[in-house]
């Protein structure tokens, strides 16, 4: 805590905040307001979606008994607020620093996270779970899912808000309606939710909100006459939610506390057996003058000066892969007319953004709804057209049924641009594309690429544009190129063909994926310790260079591999050819390296890749490990 606060200071636990009056409490949300975008202007992270719940978090806490009382936080980026007010202030400063807060919800971290959460859509699932649990535990605490109106619009929230109508059990939920997730939101829903809170009957009847809130208790009776529901759903329009089963308020104006107290204490005390929805709006950035006026309304910010609003630069004068990827597919695009981009609700993150100022006809956002992103492209190649589905390898993840089912056993030509492949920094284990390399190569009719670079970036999604019989996919890591010139749109590669970067003798390092430079590092000190290494770029999972890889190991001593992805990828296809061959029953050193068996918490990516054994000096050490090591030659019967 840097300063003197009225209220704040004194705030350790929400059992504090019960102690203020109603308008001390609207003096606290300005204070934690103001505390949370001093902390992230120096940690950096997710700023506008928390300055959005601010009085809302400030309430939930006031009127419910949490922690035995479970709140659940959809996505959980819009927590600091929580985090602040739940005995973790003092940490703020560490937020999705090493050994810090985490940027989202985490069971581990603290009591008051009944339910970890990072990727979106879970909340109303895991709130309905732990309702029911406590229904058959004869619990009668209470149970709140808070999600977002652009989480509302993926799959897992219908089927949730499905099965929870029909549950006959107490479940608040809270929609945050902020007209904004990462991007604008997409689809019927937004539209939907526009015209529940624009329409004349809302305004018209602003004041008859007052009603709803006194009246909120009675209207719950099983009894209530036809008369009385006509005319919640008259002046609130919730007839969709309605019609699934909830009981329908809102919107109501989640900025006003005495509204919120009203409201939610009514929620809390009825005697009510099924689900309620409570729709407030809310504006993303709130308070924030800077953030309010921004386009993505600070969603994600680096460290900034609270005064300007000016965001730190990356110090690298090397454009993004992402961008890479966006301005390449362009190009292409301007040539061919086939080529369509998708991206599930993360169009600035995928680069797509570009694409579609470019070709505004030709790029969807689907919203968050990677399983409908993956089966709407396998349509589009259906008819004979080229689509990029730009998602993170840890989103894609959320599609994987779709993406066997529906593109690989008809051996689509889908093209999926794989974002984020391996560690990705301060947003932690949930958002690592650690396993993409295993759950996609182990797929036939797939083509699988890594990027060591840039320039490979490029040559990949050249040679992607004709792969026109079956799935690709080509990954690269967040975070900038490492600065060299880009080829030409004409330079391909030979599928499944690797190359070889550095020749040398007795030990063959193979790798796979953006860890090629710490690999030229190591190899650059061994070489001062008398060991000449021959260094292999891959490229290619699948197919594998099996005449490559046969080269390399009857010409060498020792071959070790590298990826930066999980047990069961590239290492894993290497030792089953080197089996198949009977090269393991040789005088052939085999290792691999590859991500360890456990989730790397969130810290500074080198710092991640040192833990995880993948950086220069791990590598170093394997290899003169591997080198020192007795060969057991198996003895056959």
């Amino acid at each position: 805590m840097k300063k003197d606060y009225k209220f704040l200071n004194n705030i350790n636990f929400p059992s504090d905040i019960k102690k203020l009056s109603h308008n001390e409490l609207k003096t606290l949300a300005q204070e934690v307001r103001e505390e949370m975008i001093d902390a992230v202007s120096e940690t950096g992270g997710h700023l506008g979606a928390g300055l959005g719940v601010v009085e809302l978090t400030v309430v939930l806490h006031y009127i419910f008994n949490t922690p035995n009382d479970k709140l659940i936080w959809d996505v959980g980026h819009q927590t600091y607020p929580h985090k602040i007010l739940t005995g973790r202030k003092d940490k703020i400063r560490t937020l999705r620093k090493g050994n810090g807060l985490s940027g989202f919800t985490k069971r581990s971290e603290s009591e008051y996270d009944p339910f970890g959460a990072a990727h979106s859509s879970t909340s109303i699932s895991s709130a309905l779970g732990i309702a029911i649990a406590n229904k058959l535990s004869n619990k009668s605490d209470n149970v709140i899912a808070v999600i977002g109106d652009g989480a509302i619009s993926a799959g897992m929230a219908y089927e949730a808000m499905n099965n929870a109508g029909s549950s006959k059990t107490k479940l608040i939920v809270i929609l945050n309606d902020n007209d904004m997730s990462i991007a604008k939101p997409v689809g019927a829903m937004r539209a939907y939710l526009a015209k529940i809170f624009t329409g004349k009957i809302y305004f018209s009847l602003r004041e008859t909100v007052k009603l709803i809130i006194s009246a909120f208790s009675k209207r719950f009776s099983k009894k209530a006459g036809k008369a009385e529901d006509f005319l919640r759903s008259a002046v609130t329009g919730g007839t969709l939610f309605s019609s699934m089963g909830f009981y329908y308020v809102g919107p109501i104006d989640g900025h006003d506390i005495d509204a919120l107290i009203s409201v939610l204490k009514n929620a809390k005390e009825v005697n009510y057996d099924g689900p309620i929805m409570i729709h407030i709006k809310t504006k993303k950035g709130k308070g924030y003058s800077f953030a309010e006026k921004s386009e993505d309304k600070y969603h994600g910010v680096t460290k900034f000066n609270v005064n300007t609003g000016v965001q730190e630069k990356s110090k690298s004068n090397a454009p993004s892969y992402t961008k890479i990827f966006a301005n390449t597919l362009v190009k292409h695009a301007e040539k061919d007319s086939k080529i369509i981009g998708i991206t599930a609700a993360m169009p600035s993150g995928t680069g797509m953004d570009i694409f579609g100022k470019k070709f505004p006809s030709r790029m969807f956002d689907v919203g968050i709804a990677e399983q409908h992103a993956v089966t709407f492209a396998a349509g589009l190649a259906t008819e004979g057209f080229k689509p990029y589905a730009a998602i993170y390898s840890t989103f894609l993840q959320r599609a994987y049924d779709q993406v066997v089912h529906d593109v690989a056993i008809q051996s689509l030509p889908v093209r999926f641009a794989i974002d984020r492949a391996g560690l990705v920094g301060a947003d932690g284990p949930t958002h690592a594309g650690s396993f993409d390399i295993t759950y996609l190569s182990t797929l036939p009719n797939f083509v699988v690429m890594a990027a060591s670079d840039e320039s490979e970036l490029v040559k990949m999604i050249n040679t992607s544009i004709d792969i026109n019989d079956r799935p690709s996919a080509f990954r690269y890591p967040r975070g900038n190129g490492i600065g060299i010139e880009l080829p030409n749109l004409n330079e391909k590669l030979e599928i499944g063909k690797g190359r070889i970067i550095k020749e040398g003798k007795n030990v063959a390092l193979i790798n796979f994926g953006a860890r090629l430079n710490e690999c030229l590092i190591a190899r650059e000190n061994l070489t001062k310790k008398g060991i000449n290494l021959t260094l292999v770029d891959a490229r290619f999972v699948k197919p594998l260079d099996e005449n490559l890889i046969w080269q390399i190991a009857t010409d060498h001593e020792a071959l070790i591999t590298i990826e930066e992805g999980s047990i069961g990828g590239f290492g894993s296809h290497v030792a089953q050819f080197l089996n198949e061959k009977n090269l393991l029953d040789s005088n052939l050193k085999f290792r691999a390296m590859f991500l360890p068996d456990r989730f790397i918490d969130h810290d500074k990516p080198d710092l991640m890749y040192k833990y995880a054994g993948l950086d220069a000096t791990n590598i170093e050490n394997k290899i003169l490990d591997t080198i020192n090591s007795k060969v057991v030659i198996k003895k056959s019967n």
